[in-house]
């Protein structure tokens, strides 16, 4: 009897050591998540920004512009991961396009403003990267965790449930665009 009793507390001390982990990794994937969202939102607060510096001078690239600006508000609405996801990558390759359009304007390359908005954008950008590949680092161990045993025996009936990854879907979006110069 006291060996089913050791045995049974033993099992009651992996479950809750279990429960703990699966909860812990869960709540680091939410705050990975947190910080995506924030270089997310500042990316958002530097695109009117951009827009409006770039269209003084390119006013032939209306059509990047107005693109950019839609994706950027698409991304704000939309709340579920894939779709996020996918929309950030294509306002990147926008945002991408215009400062490489910049390049046939020498004065705008001049212009202060657009200079400290380029760089505010290139440490964005990078930020970005950086809190992805956290994320991604993030959900990979919680999915781990979630689809291992012995993880997986309270995981699925707590409802713990594999998280989606940020990623590049779109093949296009991992090339380097190129712009045609006047």
């Amino acid at each position: 009897m006291t060996i089913i009793s050791i045995l049974l507390v033993l099992v009651a001390v992996a479950g809750v050591w279990i429960y703990n982990r699966l909860v812990r990794d869960r709540n680091q994937v939410r705050a990975a998540w947190s910080d995506i969202d924030v270089q997310l939102k500042r990316r958002h607060e530097l695109v009117p920004r951009l827009v409006s510096c770039v269209k003084a001078y390119a006013d032939f690239e209306k059509a990047t512009l107005l693109a950019v600006t839609e994706l950027r508000e698409q991304s704000m609405a939309t709340p579920e991961l894939p779709q996020k996801a996918a929309l950030e990558d294509a306002i990147h390759t926008g945002l991408h396009k215009l400062i490489v359009v910049a390049e046939a304007y020498p004065e705008l390359k001049a212009d202060e403003n657009f200079r400290q908005l380029q760089a505010e954008l290139t440490d964005t950008e990078d930020q970005i990267q950086y809190a992805r590949r956290f994320y991604n680092g993030a959900v990979r161990l919680f999915n781990t965790r979630v689809q291992s045993f012995p993880d997986l025996l309270l995981a699925r009936p707590l409802g713990f449930e594999a998280a989606d990854y940020f990623e590049i879907d779109d093949a296009a979006a991992r090339v380097t665009p190129t712009v045609g110069l006047r």
